[in-house]
């Protein structure tokens, strides 16, 4: 199998990107950053806005972008949390227009700064297949008419098969506000103004121990003020006591070969949107610039106990289940080539949004937890955490999602089984059977997978 900087679409098509010197020996900075994805850089970026003068320094274990922000699907969500109802659900109507609307905003604000990051305003489109996922379609809509979001559109058969060609899709909704984008060139901006304001980039530096004031590398070590940890699905390798609020998930997205016109004429996809289908274990896909189709799957894979690494970043079980999917739901394109696929590690917590804090006497913070929703909620996430580390006033460190914790998740042995009990459950939806107890039971403790 192909190492991640090369199966990987996004990294491997980068341009230009000169790796920065590894860390060696011990230096300082007011505030050193352990992660050089989203959370950490934009991080860095706020907290050059909130103070331009403010030493940084990041270290990332491999190349900027290496983990899930340089893996994801480059789709964006207009939610901060996941659907608009788990936002009323987790809560409350009041902070989940607050959170609706900071959605939106924030998409605004990315798209003002990434300006050459092939992002497209195209909005998504959520497909059923089933006349049960239009009545869920139906309920996401009117969950965010009832927080002023509008610009949803409901679509009978007849209409979706206009807009995307498939005869699975019984109807369908356009979700307003989100769309694509290259993730790995909004890495890139964000590492190149970063390094024209001053900050320190050290890639292929592993952090291998925190401490109060100091991180400990494979090649030296940093003193500072703070330590800002964005490390996701990373992050129990160096703060164990975490894996209460979270679990690492491995996804798996394929990316053909590009479309001729005919196959884009085969298909009808003009509006060029993310698309999302309405199962729980739902594909979500979209096309790149080059009219490649990119094809991923929700149904996440955990390896006990919690693990993450290199050797879970390819999976010809879940390659071959991406391909039938594919065929299954555009067979007029059964003989396209895959000549990129990979995985990549994601973290979940059990309200599927993220979750902040601290540790060594308030000298480490972080944040974690995106579940599949980082490219917009990791710019908030960054947001937050440089008005953490300066001890900045916002109406953002008000927010419940980031003043309180998820409901834990258990520890091994009992994690793998009630992963294993849950996504049980969760196919048997899919087929068609109702939530059974244990969906009803976790719906009633606000871990909303039954939604």
């Amino acid at each position: 199998m192909l190492p991640i900087e090369k199966s990987c679409y996004w990294l491997a098509n980068r341009q230009g990107h000169l790796p920065t010197p590894k860390l060696s020996g011990p230096t300082q900075a007011e505030i050193a950053i352990v992660g050089a994805g989203f959370t950490g850089l934009w991080a860095a970026h706020f907290l050059k806005e909130l103070d331009p003068a403010v030493d940084i320094a990041i270290l990332e274990q491999g190349v900027t972008g290496y983990g899930a922000s340089g893996r994801n699907a480059g789709m964006i969500s207009n939610c901060i949390d996941h659907t608009h109802s788990l936002a009323i659900s987790h809560f409350g109507q009041e902070e989940a227009a607050k959170l609706a609307k900071l959605g939106l905003k924030n998409i605004d604000e990315l798209e003002a700064f990434a300006t050459d990051c092939d992002l497209e305003r195209t909005g998504q489109l959520f497909v059923a297949l089933t006349e049960k996922h239009l009545e869920d379609l139906k309920s996401l809509i009117a969950a965010a008419e009832s927080l002023g979001i509008k610009g949803y559109e409901l679509f009978n058969r007849q209409e979706i098969r206009q807009k995307l060609n498939s005869e699975l899709y019984a109807g369908g909704a356009f979700v307003p506000g989100g769309g694509i984008l290259d993730p790995i060139k909004l890495v890139d901006r964000l590492a190149e103004q970063l390094k024209a304001k001053g900050v320190r980039i050290f890639e292929n530096t592993k952090v291998t121990h925190l401490a109060t004031g100091e991180a400990t590398t494979d090649s030296g070590s940093i003193k500072a003020k703070k330590i800002i940890l964005a490390t996701d699905a990373y992050t129990h390798h160096l703060l164990p006591g975490l894996l209460w609020r979270f679990i690492p998930l491995y996804d798996y997205i394929l990316v053909s070969e590009p479309l001729s016109a005919e196959d884009l004429e085969k298909i009808g996809w003009r509006g060029r949107e993310g698309i999302v289908d309405g199962r729980t274990f739902f594909n979500y896909y979209r096309l790149t610039k080059d009219n490649r189709v990119l094809w991923g799957t929700s149904e996440a894979v955990y390896y006990p106990p919690n693990q993450v690494g290199p050797q879970y970043d390819h999976s010809d079980h879940h390659y071959h289940s991406l391909k039938v999917s594919f065929e299954r739901h555009f067979p007029q394109l059964r003989k396209l080539e895959w000549p990129f696929a990979w995985g990549g590690p994601i973290a979940s917590t059990t309200r599927l949004t993220p979750f902040f804090g601290s540790a060594f006497d308030d000298s480490v913070l972080y944040a974690l937890g995106y579940t599949g929703h980082g490219i917009g909620s990791t710019r908030v996430a960054g947001k937050v955490l440089a008005h953490m580390a300066l001890a900045k006033q916002s109406e953002l460190l008000q927010l419940k999602m980031v003043k309180e914790k998820p409901m834990p998740y258990p520890p091994e042995p009992f994690r793998s089984i009630s992963v294993n009990m849950v996504k049980d459950s969760l196919r048997a939806v899919d087929r068609g059977e109702k939530p059974n107890q244990l969906l009803r039971l976790l719906d009633l403790m606000g871990i909303g997978f039954s939604s």
